[in-house]
This record gives structure tokens, C-alpha cells and sequence, in this order.
């Protein structure tokens, strides 16, 4: 979603970009299927299955699965008709059966420089796409805390040493999405000598932007006279996305503030499981899996606030589309985060896993602060800084130096 939204935002600024995909789900003609048929499908499929049995045998519970990627089967398209006209690769998110070590190597070789942004930490890492509190990757990886049988030599050390090879001589030019992973990456061994530069991910400020609550809400069916917490995640089971601290929270808030049973209830979308039922004690409205941009602005606009207990995070498009609809944002101190939301000016900044500071935010936030004043500094957050037009000037500029 988010190299979609620069793809637009660099060809509206006169940049000839085009998307390369494994899988499209739009028939934009600036987004491209790498094949077609049947018989592409199904090599794709089998692929990202190739990738998943190579980490099988390691992983250390089913829960990590997704966490780690292998990458050792992957489409060549180096041979694609865009890939040799192009000037300059541009390398997004590449795993699941995309592109394999191989396949980097061979674009490599190809001798046009590369952009690669980072939109988490695999580039620089044995495998997994955020290390959680493991920093081996600062020197070299091993013993690795996703791997049943952690080790000197796991499938982590041999993995970070193909990336140190692969990259030592690479033409390639990093951008890391926020100041966090540009801190992160310029510590790591895999791109300590490598020069970093730091530029957000962009967003539509004509599309994502503040409407009526009350419409919106009449909308989507939810009570006009409740305050209501927001919180989506792509799968709630996740650690990394702080669910239990959220539990927590309510919980905290539920038992010590009467009012806050009465007035309050959430609403959720993405893949909810049934943990979360049992673990927040208030009504919940589930809008499920949403993919119509749309009835995303009119989400984030019946919110009151835009609730992200995330633990390790970039710079995440809920919390920036959150913000450009003009509802603040209540997080931990994690990743990009602190970037993008000032504390107590445009949403609240809790200390990191600490389910305290986070009721104390989402209380706050709610009974105490001005959500009207903290929506309109949001917003202006974003149109200074993330708006599509300021963000493709800095990547024509690096366009242009790399070439």
C-alpha cells in the first residue's frame, strides 16, 4: 500500500513509475503482474510454499511462522521488458516467494543503481523482519530467538552471511521510512558502511481527511452518543502488536472508572480472533477486513482516538491515515511512532509496555485533553510532512543523485 501510494505520488510529480508485482489486486495500468495464467499462479503459490517449508523444520512454535523469510526461491525478473528499460530499481517489500537472494544478485548485476526502502528490518537482518530485543544483528546473526535450535551456525548466521557477501559490492541506496529504522540500519553490519537517508511514506491528504463524525458513524451503523476507541491490526494474535497491553488497559480503566464502561466502546478491523472478545471488556463493533479506501476515512473518522500498542513498529499507515483524518493517535514509545505523534499535542506517547501509561493515555485522551484541538494538530502533522507531493520532491532529488 504504501510503494502504491509513492508509485502515484512520483508519476503525478512527472517520474514514469510503475509497480512490479508478484500478485496485483488492482487493474491500474501502473501496477504490473511480474506473469499471467494459470500456470503462473500456481508457481507463485508454490513458491511462497517452498519459502514457508524451508523455515518449517526451525521454526520454534507455528505462531512465528511469518516472521522469518528465507528467501530462497524467488521469480527472476531480471528478464522482464520493465525491468530492462528501467533507469533505476526501486525495491519495496520482496519476500514470501518474490524475490530470492538469487534474484537480488542477478539485479545486481544489471549495473543500474538500486533505491531499496525499508519497510522493515529483513534487509538487514539473518531472516526475521523485526528482532524484537535481539540485536546480534549489529555484529553478525545467530542464535537466533525465532529458531527452535538457536545456534553459532543457524539458518540465521548462514543467511546474514549470503546478505554480506550479496551486498559488499551492490550498487544500492537505502531509505529507511523513519528515523528509527535509519538509526537501526546504519548500526547494523550489513549496512553500517552503506549511506542511509530517511524519508516517510507518503499519503493522499485529498482523500485521507476530516468529514463529519456524525455522518460517518450514521454510516458504518455505530452510536452516535459513546466515545469510541479504534484499534485494527492484520492479525490480533500477533505479539509484536501489543494486544494484551491493550487488554490491560481497559481492564485497568473499566474497573477503577464506572463512567468508563458507560461511555466508552470500541471498534476494530482486521483479522480479530476470539482472544480478543475475552480480553476487552467492553462492547466491541467489529468492521472486519476493510480494503475500500474509503470506508477507511469514514472509520477513522468516527473514531475518537486511534488506539496502536504496537511494540516494534516503522512508520505504519493506520497510524498516518489515522492522523490525516485528523483523530489522534494513542501509542507506545516504539519505533516511528514518536516521530509522527506529539505527545499530548497531537495524540499521547504511553512509555513502551507499560499498560499503565497506556490507560493513563487513553483516559486522558478521552475525558481530559481537547480531541478537537489535538485532530486539527494531526492534521497539519501530516500536510507538512507526508503529503504526496512533499515526498515524491525528496525522492526525485534522489533519483537524481544516484544517477
Amino acid at each position: 500500500m504504501a510503494a502504491n501510494r509513492l508509485n502515484l505520488a512520483l508519476r503525478n510529480a512527472g517520474i514514469e513509475s510503475t509497480m512490479l508485482v508478484q500478485e496485483a489486486y488492482t487493474d491500474s495500468e501502473y501496477v504490473v503482474q511480474a506473469g499471467s495464467g494459470n500456470l503462473y499462479k500456481f508457481k507463485a503459490f508454490a513458491r511462497f510454499m517452498f519459502e514457508w517449508l524451508k523455515f518449517f523444520p526451525y521454526e520454534r512454535n507455528s505462531i512465528l511462522k511469518f516472521v522469518f523469510s528465507p528467501a530462497n526461491k524467488g521469480l527472476d525478473i531480471t528478464v522482464h521488458p520493465l525491468v530492462r528499460e528501467a533507469d533505476i530499481i526501486h525495491l519495496h517489500w520482496i519476500n514470501q516467494g518474490y524475490l530470492s537472494l538469487k534474484t537480488l544478485q542477478k539485479l545486481f548485476n544489471l549495473g543500474k543503481p538500486v533505491v531499496w526502502t525499508l519497510h522493515d528490518m529483513w534487509p538487514f537482518t539473518g531472516g526475521c523482519h523485526y528482532s524484537g530485543t535481539c540485536l546480534e544483528f549489529l555484529e553478525k546473526c545467530s542464535f537466533c530467538p525465532y529458531l527452535s535450535k538457536p545456534a553459532k551456525d543457524d539458518l540465521a548466521a548462514k543467511q546474514f552471511s549470503k546478505k554480506r557477501k550479496l551486498y559488499h559490492d551492490a550498487d544500492i541506496h537505502l531509505v529507511a521510512c523513519s528515523k528509527w529504522m535509519k538509526a537501526q540500519a546504519s548500526e547494523s553490519a550489513l549496512f553500517r558502511h552503506k549511506e542511509i537517508i530517511a524519508i516517510p511514506n507518503p499519503i493522499d491528504v485529498g482523500v485521507f481527511k476530516p468529514i463529519d463524525k456524525k455522518e460517518a458513524r450514521t454510516k458504518l451503523g455505530l452510536p452516535k452518543n459513546k466515545k469510541l476507541l479504534l484499534f485494527g491490526t492484520m492479525d490480533s494474535s500477533d505479539m509484536r502488536k501489543g494486544a494484551r497491553y491493550l487488554f490491560e488497559a481497559l481492564n485497568t480503566l473499566v474497573e477503577n472508572f464506572p463512567v468508563f464502561r458507560e461511555k466508552v466502546e470500541v471498534v476494530v478491523f482486521g483479522k480479530i480472533h476470539k482472544s480478543f472478545y475475552a480480553g476487552v471488556p467492553l462492547k466491541i463493533h467489529n468492521l472486519k477486513f476493510v480494503s475500500d479506501t474509503q470506508k477507511f476515512v469514514e472509520i477513522y473518522n468516527a473514531a475518537d482516538i486511534f488506539v496502536l500498542p504496537s511494540l516494534q513498529v516503522n512508520l505504519p499507515n493506520t497510524a498516518m491515515e489515522s492522523l490525516a483524518c485528523g483523530t489522534p493517535v494513542v501509542a507506545f514509545s516504539s519505533g516511528g511512532l514518536t516521530e509522527m505523534i506529539k505527545h499530548k499535542h497531537s495524540g499521547f506517547i504511553a512509555e513502551s509496555k507499560n499498560a499503565l501509561s497506556l490507560s493513563t493515555g487513553i483516559y486522558e485522551s478521552l475525558f481530559m485533553d481537547d480531541l478537537e484541538q489535538m485532530g486539527k494538530n494531526a492534521r497539519e502533522k501530516v500536510l507538512k510532512e507526508y503529503a504526496n507531493d512533499i515526498v515524491a520532491r525528496q525522492y526525485v532529488e534522489m533519483y537524481k543523485n544516484v544517477m
